[in-house]
């Protein structure tokens, strides 16, 4: 290879490239975790009241499309 400072194989490119993406993943999740936390343990934030709001009316419109699913059937 061509301006390679190691002289890896190419299979040896390929399992450092691989194992490069999945550190990414990695490190990008728990970003994604820390800040999920650190959004809902405010404790009166906007965006927990928000989530609140949205999962209480998600919640209330599920049983009424169970009931009127219950209620066709009889």
């Amino acid at each position: 290879m061509l301006n390679d400072p190691l002289n890896l194989t190419e299979g040896e490119m390929v399992r450092r490239k691989k194992g490069q993406s999945t550190l990414e993943y990695v490190i990008l999740v728990t970003a994604v975790i820390v800040v999920i936390i650190a959004l809902l343990m405010g404790g009166n934030s906007p965006f927990k009241s928000a989530l609140n709001g949205t999962l209480g009316t998600t919640v209330d419109q599920m049983n009424v499309m169970g009931s009127r699913l219950t209620s066709s059937y009889n």
